[in-house]
């Protein structure tokens, strides 16, 4: 509940200024942005900000319940209002009496829930499960969710007069890609705050290469991710021209733009001298096993006509694989291989792969037409 909101964009900025509007107002709030954006440390400053500061903060996850036990998580239930209900719990309504309820990826609530939600952000009261009696409740209710909810509004997956119930201020987080003037910033807070944690000698500061590099990195996981990074850059005491392995899970190949770099494009810092020279072997191996691959799959699809079924037989693989390759790989039924036959295997003197296999393929003569199969035919 302590931690701050960080940051230096236009987006951060304006949001600190509603979190102080908002926070005196208590109106219901929806907080909307990407998975990791920190929009729960948002619903947090808006509780410390407000005058409900010190009263309960119940947090409910939305998505990580079945609806049946979900709605008894909030309105809690008396002994015997199903099976296995033992005794009497109380819900997190009543556990936020007087404080914050935060509901979490409430775009991932059923219909029926929010039906029921909704009743008691009208009313102000609710009844639990199996019981006749009505409770009251005083709670500040503020939702969060990565689901363009107006879009769920118009499938019809997220009830109209809910969202316009609980969206009296919507607090949008842009993802990190979209502010890139906060990664420093983000850097330089969260390397102070892990120092003491790793203790692995002075405080680490990143170079300049290594920061630019940071920023432009997309950052799909957003400051979850970075968060993430930056833990493992201090605990493996990574070096510039090991960032690349070290950013996500091993692999920074795409910038901001979603470009893929050239293949023979050299890390940017790094030196390209003989005695450093660094040669990918893992990624090479990839890319030529990925040609190999397509270059096969082809041929055994020109050879059967593209019945996919045979081929899938004569690959050894199964139907289902075979489909999310062509997908993978892009082939159409119009796409024909260009050059030598196997032609990454012959130069890598793999033996016994030439194209000489001719009974396999002789389930169809591609001087008759009508002797193509009908799948292949059309």
């Amino acid at each position: 509940m302590m931690t701050d909101l960080v940051g230096v964009s236009r987006n951060i900025e304006k949001i600190k200024e509603l979190i102080v509007q908002v926070a005196q107002s208590e109106v219901n709030t929806i907080v909307t942005g990407e998975t990791g954006v920190g929009k729960e440390l948002i619903v947090q400053s808006l509780c410390r900000m407000s005058a409900r500061n010190g009263k309960p903060f119940i947090k409910i996850n939305c998505s990580a319940l079945p609806e049946n036990l979900l709605e008894s998580e909030m309105f809690g239930y008396e002994k015997g209002a199903f099976t296995g209900a033992n005794g009497t719990k109380r819900g997190k309504f009543e556990q936020a009496d007087g404080g914050v309820l935060f509901l979490d990826e409430i775009g991932d609530m059923s219909l029926e829930l929010q039906a029921k939600l909704l009743r008691v952000l009208q009313d102000g009261e609710y009844s639990p499960l199996g019981s006749e009696k009505t409770v009251s409740t005083d709670v500040w209710v503020i939702a969060a969710t990565n689901h363009h909810l107006e879009q769920d509004m118009a499938t019809g997956r997220f009830r109209q007069d809910l969202f316009y119930r609980l969206s009296t201020v919507i607090i949008h987080v842009e993802p990190l890609r979209n502010r890139a003037e906060d990664i420093p910033v983000l850097i330089n807070y969260y390397i102070k705050k892990y120092a003491s944690r790793f203790n692995n000698g002075p405080l680490r500061i990143l170079s300049r290469a290594t920061t630019e590099k940071l920023m432009e990195y997309p950052w799909p996981g957003n400051v979850r991710e970075l968060q993430n990074v930056l833990q493992r850059l201090l605990v493996l005491n990574a070096s510039c021209s090991e960032v690349d392995e070290i950013i996500s899970n091993g692999y920074c190949r795409k910038t901001r733009d979603d470009k893929e770099p050239a293949a023979d494009s050299q890390p940017q810092n790094c030196s390209t001298s003989q005695g450093k020279l660094k040669i990918p072997l893992k990624q090479i191996k990839k890319k030529v096993n990925q040609k190999i691959e397509k270059e096969l799959i082809i041929y055994v699809l020109e050879k059967t006509y593209w019945n996919r079924t045979k081929a899938s037989e004569i690959l050894g693989i199964s139907y289902k694989s075979l489909l999310a390759k062509i997908e993978e790989f892009g082939l159409t039924p119009d796409m024909t291989s260009n050059g030598p036959k196997f032609k990454y295997l012959n130069a890598m003197g793999v033996a016994g792969f030439v194209d000489s296999e001719a009974k396999v393929f002789q389930f169809v003569n591609p001087k008759k037409r009508e002797a193509v199969p009908q799948s292949a035919a059309h």
